[in-house]
């Protein structure tokens, strides 16, 4: 279980530090992410976004489980 948390841990901190170059190539603004927006707030839902991010981090820790 700590060996789990820790390649969590360590794939967190990856993603983090790559966020901006993953922003430019337009991860954050797929088809099918949502942003609602009026006068004085704006919501973001980024549901393509996130179903990408688990099927890549699912493949990640299956591959790492074999």
């Amino acid at each position: 279980m700590s060996r789990l948390l820790i390649i969590f841990g360590v794939i967190l901190i990856a993603v983090g530090l790559l966020w901006p170059f993953l922003q430019k190539m337009g991860l954050g603004r797929l088809p099918g992410d949502l942003v609602l927006g009026r006068e004085n707030f704006r919501v973001y839902i980024p549901i393509t976004t996130s179903i990408l991010v688990s099927i890549v981090l699912s493949l990640i820790l299956w591959l790492f489980n074999r």
